[in-house]
């Protein structure tokens, strides 16, 4: 999640500097052209550009905006994840009063399902969108493809960690674990069946929450509108600059020879700039489509789990508690 008010000018030439030559060359033969090699057949009429310019518009803003629902919806998800959280471990402090190694082995179990599910949720699929070199080395020196349960060895038992490292769905699992431990602390006495019901009810809703994280991942946004928004968009802007050829030619044809050359210039310009503007605000769509993939406008997992993690570990009075994490290039991840 990019956290600075104003995007760095930095980050949008990463994005950005493919399209901005290409629109720039593509503008500057196409009024070569026209003006120096006098194909004067290749104007078309500006009133249907802007017909397809506004129907455009009208299909990007439908879809930026279901964009935005899908990361909105998986922030919300993992705010649940937080609470519950919390609720997970004041429960074990307050229930299990006379076991502190179980206090630490539920808690620390907690830990380790938020950190599993967020590494799982990382991992790219068929459908994961892909940019320009430029900004996948910058997702990759920050990215998380490390196996599931690396840095798992600090927070449970190695028995554990070594049946999990088998297993197709570690925070599944990390969720049985925690039923079957409670299943043993009823059998010996250290919680009562009323108490095993809340924890029961506890473990329901992380479930629930790891459903809808699930269900988000693995349905992509639905490829009728994503598709067709870039294919649109891009029928446009390539378009768009013979569209522009009609729209000055009668000021050049007013002017001496001399100061054609200002306007050609202003022609190359408005044509990048409304190309530019298009196709990134299609692009800041795409963007948000996959809010879980660790990218600039993603819901930032690593710092959640580690203000989770933050948290329970100071309700078991620990000392020397990891600090918040940092942003890095004014992304937090």
């Amino acid at each position: 999640m990019y956290i600075k008010r104003n995007i760095s000018w930095g980050i949008i030439m990463r994005f950005a500097w493919k399209n901005l030559i290409f629109f720039t060359l593509y503008a500057a033969l196409l009024f070569s052209l026209y003006h120096i090699l006098d194909w004067k057949h290749i104007d078309i009429p500006f009133q249907p550009l802007s017909v397809i310019g506004i129907a455009v518009a009208f299909y990007i803003g439908f879809k930026n905006s279901q964009s935005y629902d899908r990361f909105w919806e998986g922030r919300k998800i993992w705010g649940g994840i937080v609470n519950y959280s919390r609720t997970w471990a004041n429960n074990v402090l307050s229930y299990v009063e006379n076991d502190r190694a179980a206090q630490i082995t539920l808690i620390y179990r907690q830990i380790a399902w938020i950190n599993a599910l967020r590494i799982q949720l990382r991992q790219p699929n068929s459908f994961s969108i892909k940019e320009n070199r430029s900004v996948e080395r910058m997702f990759d020196k920050h990215g998380e493809r490390n196996p599931v349960c690396n840095g798992f060895d600090v927070l449970l038992d190695p028995k554990e960690v070594q049946d999990l490292e088998n297993r197709k769905n570690v925070a599944t699992h990390l969720i049985k674990n925690q039923a079957l431990q409670l299943k043993s602390l009823l059998a010996e006495g250290k919680i009562t069946e009323f108490d095993k019901q809340v924890f029961h009810n506890n473990l329901e809703e992380m479930y629930n929450l790891q459903g809808k994280c699930e269900r988000i991942k693995n349905t992509p946004f639905p490829r009728q509108y994503a598709y067709f928004s870039t294919v649109f968009t891009w029928i446009f802007v390539l378009l768009l600059p013979l569209g522009l050829l009609n729209v000055f030619e009668t000021q050049l044809a007013q002017l001496d020879e001399g100061n054609n050359w200002w306007y050609i210039v202003l022609m190359i310009f408005f044509s990048v700039l409304i190309s530019w503007m298009f196709t990134t605000m299609e692009k800041v769509g795409s963007n948000s489509e996959d809010p879980f993939e660790g990218r600039i406008n993603d819901v930032p997992m690593t710092a959640l789990c580690r203000t989770i993690e933050i948290d329970l570990r100071d309700m078991l009075d620990e000392e020397n508690l990891p600090e918040k994490t940092k942003p890095m290039h004014n992304i937090l991840y």
